[in-house]
């Protein structure tokens, strides 16, 4: 592999080792207003695999993404493809009882089927390898906790076994298996399925950003370069909904988690292991070009209230030294997802009186098996087909048990840091070196500075344009990210994930020698 890093250091900028290892075609952006049957809006495993369904069954489909195709959230995955979510089963039995509970299972263990056949089927080369699942305890009160979850494995029919230890050098109190997952190399199977919508005649069309959507019995979706896509049904699949009448920034919260690439010497042992604790553990095999690694992932926080970045990694390479021995870091990366307010995923037409405005969303870092399923149920939805798991995953829900609570919970945060941004004093740009970026004041208002590494400065309106909240820098990934409600801006201001839409307001930069206001000190 040539993503070697030395050991015990960071990288000056993040890379995925998935979009290191795999290179997608390109697409053209679109440039004329255009027509279509089904619009797909977003490229991850959900909008290619619902274009995938549809065209298939012989549907006329659009996909447009804001960047490139795969270069969100499935870009930058631990892959795994499971039915095990953590501690979740006897959660769900507690909050929507045990017929719904049993479905949430079947539908993801369906999710993962459908990926296996898929891989078996068209013999894909993906690294696709079955392995049993683990969630593991470290504390008493973490054992206590898996064993109500085998007691729910139990009463839904979910094959699962307890287990007192497991292969690797850390000290457990139990640990729950779930046999037969699996994991892979999303991009290496998604490549299959982009050349398959080529194949079928699938418009797709990258920086491609929709903005707006006019609805009615035909929807007419419209880009940020002012064209129009008439279409008779919208499936959103962009991650966050760019159209959110039914406000869905209140109804889930943001969380970014880190990721590295281990080559190690000794075997990785058989399954996929994550802590039932918070900040979580992950540990995956790899496999790439021949070579054995092992994908360490965790450090799970709110978008823009973590620590800095470094110190994340730093914890993540902690644990792999621990666990693993002697390794050699190869890639450094980090992801961000949606959570519910009931940890469901929102699947489905957006509202009952919507009936040609489907979405998919908040998928809690489970999105391979999400993502499938999501595909498939919106496929259903829009061909109008029975499907067994409508209702569990409506977005039309709002039960107040346990989604009422959860949603005072995360808005009355929201409102917290609304607050903190408004009176947070900056730094000084006498403190900035090359290739960092703080929150100053600039001509007296809280302002982001970015010191380039040719030391050229670009300073930014801290301000989120979607509901006024202040971002915070993030080193690691060299952007601005909204605490409220997880947008997040490259360093000059740029949108990368919504739910804004609007770039923060550039106040000055050097390249373009114009300032608003004074020069900085």
């Amino acid at each position: 592999m040539d993503q070697k890093k030395r050991a015990g250091s960071f990288p000056q900028k993040t890379s995925s080792i998935w979009r290191d290892t795999v290179h997608f075609p390109s697409f053209k952006l679109l440039n004329t207003d255009i027509e279509t049957e089904t619009l797909v809006v977003g490229g991850g495993i959900t909008g290619i695999t619902a274009a995938y369904v549809l065209a298939s069954r012989g549907m006329k489909v659009t996909l447009i993404d804001a960047a490139q195709l795969a270069s969100g959230t499935t870009g930058y995955t631990t892959a795994k493809i499971t039915a095990q979510h953590g501690l979740i089963y006897n959660e769900l039995l507690a909050h929507i009882g045990q017929e719904k509970a049993q479905l949430y299972y079947h539908a993801n263990s369906e999710a993962l089927e459908w990926i296996r056949q898929m891989v078996l089927n068209h013999d894909l080369r993906c690294d696709f390898t079955q392995h049993p699942a683990f969630v593991y305890a470290t504390t008493d009160k973490e054992a206590e906790e898996i064993e109500k979850e085998k007691e729910a494995y139990d009463l839904l029919g979910i094959p699962g076994s307890l287990k007192q230890k497991i292969n690797l050098s850390m000290n457990i109190k139990n640990a729950l298996e779930m046999p037969d997952q699996a994991q892979f190399h999303p991009l290496m199977y998604l490549h299959f399925l982009i050349a398959e919508l080529v194949r079928m005649g699938v418009s797709i069309y990258e920086q491609t950003l929709a903005v707006a959507l006019d609805e009615g019995p035909s929807p007419v979706v419209h880009t940020r370069e002012g064209f129009a896509i008439h279409c008779r049904d919208v499936l959103i699949c962009s991650h966050f909904p760019f159209y959110d009448n039914r406000f869905y920034f209140s109804r889930m919260y943001p969380e970014r988690s880190y990721l590295m690439a281990c080559e190690t010497d000794q075997p990785f042992p058989d399954g996929m292991y994550i802590s039932a604790s918070d900040p979580k553990r992950s540990l995956r095999s790899l496999s790439l070009s021949g070579e054995k690694g092992v994908l360490v992932g965790g450090e799970n926080h709110k978008t823009g209230r973590g620590e800095s970045t470094d110190i994340h990694y730093q914890r993540l390479e902690g644990f792999a030294n621990a666990v693993l021995g002697e390794n050699r870091k190869m890639a450094f990366w980090s992801a961000q997802d949606y959570t519910t307010v009931d940890k469901i995923p929102y699947i489905g037409r957006m509202a009952k009186n919507r009936p040609h405005v489907y979405v998919a969303a908040g998928f809690r870092k489970w999105g391979m098996t999400t993502g499938t399923l999501a595909a498939n149920l919106l496929a259903d939805l829009l061909l109008e087909r029975d499907n067994p798991y409508t209702d569990l995953f409506s977005p039309a829900r709002f039960e107040a048990d346990p989604m009422i609570k959860r949603f005072f919970i995360e808005n009355s945060a929201v409102a917290g840091n609304l607050i903190k941004g408004k009176i947070e004093r900056g730094g000084s740009l006498d403190d900035l070196g090359s290739d960092q970026g703080a929150v100053i004041h600039f001509n007296g208002k809280r302002a982001g500075a970015y010191k380039r590494l040719d030391d050229r400065l670009t300073i930014v309106d801290t301000t989120c344009p979607h509901m006024g909240c202040e971002v915070n820098w993030n080193q690691g990934e060299r952007t601005w990210d909204c605490p409220c409600h997880g947008s997040r801006f490259r360093a000059t201001g740029e949108v990368i994930d919504g739910p804004a839409q609007e770039p923060l307001k550039q106040l000055y930069s050097e390249k373009r020698k114009d300032t608003e206001g004074d020069t900085p000190a």
